[in-house]
């Protein structure tokens, strides 16, 4: 029998979280513990949810959901948040991902591809919409044109090789995906990796994500 996905729902439109709810519960491996309509609220329930992933929109009313989500990193720091949001501005996404998102999609994504990231997620991948994806390939096409600023020394320090495995991490790809598509075995990802967090002094690969994220890489 698979492992049961506990999951928390929280977006202010009442009428939207219930379509979703009656979608996701015809799935035998996703269980619905909890809805709420703001950030505080759910913030409220999460001790006794207990979920696994919260579904969760950006725009909401008392405490938006960057805000919560940094709370939620330090209390809950097992439970893991898929962004379900209209917003596609770069400042949402990036401020997102900073705080901790594994996923981030728009309302126009089809019930299989939620339900199919949600299960991603919970395996421990990161999970971006392709359209969102561009974007974020699309800031770090631009850190080549642009001068470095001194907090990105790190970052000039890398071969062009180690870039291009750092943009691939940020899209959340595997170790057997980024050798999948790079043509190299995942051991040489894996040493590839290992130097790349000694050049950005950081020790895993959602830490060296967010340092490009930041510096907008």
């Amino acid at each position: 029998m698979e492992d049961v996905i506990r999951i928390v729902l929280c977006d202010d439109q009442t009428l939207f979280r219930q379509g979703i709810k009656k979608l996701l519960e015809l799935e035998e491996d996703i269980r619905i513990v909890g809805e709420a309509s703001n950030g505080q609220e759910m913030l409220d329930m999460l001790k006794k949810t207990g979920p696994d992933i919260i579904l969760m929109d950006i725009g909401m009313p008392l405490m938006d959901g960057v805000a919560v989500m940094y709370k939620i990193k330090k209390i809950f720091s097992n439970t893991s948040v898929i962004i379900l949001t209209i917003c596609e501005d770069e400042p949402h996404i990036f401020e997102a991902i900073k705080a901790g998102a594994m996923g981030y999609l728009l309302k126009n994504v089809s019930i299989e591809e939620l339900i199919g990231a949600i299960r991603k997620v919970y395996k421990g991948e990161a999970v971006i919409q392709p359209i969102i994806a561009t974007k974020v390939l699309k800031e770090f096409a631009m850190a080549d044109k642009r001068k470095m600023k001194n907090g990105d020394k790190f970052y000039n320090d890398l071969t062009e090789k180690e870039k291009e495995i750092l943009r691939l991490i940020v899209l959340g790809g595997t170790n057997k995906e980024i050798a999948g598509k790079l043509g190299i075995s995942e051991k040489t990802v894996k040493n590839y990796l290992s130097s790349i967090f000694c050049t950005l002094h950081v020790n895993n690969r959602t830490k060296a994500a967010v340092y490009a994220i930041e510096k907008k890489l």
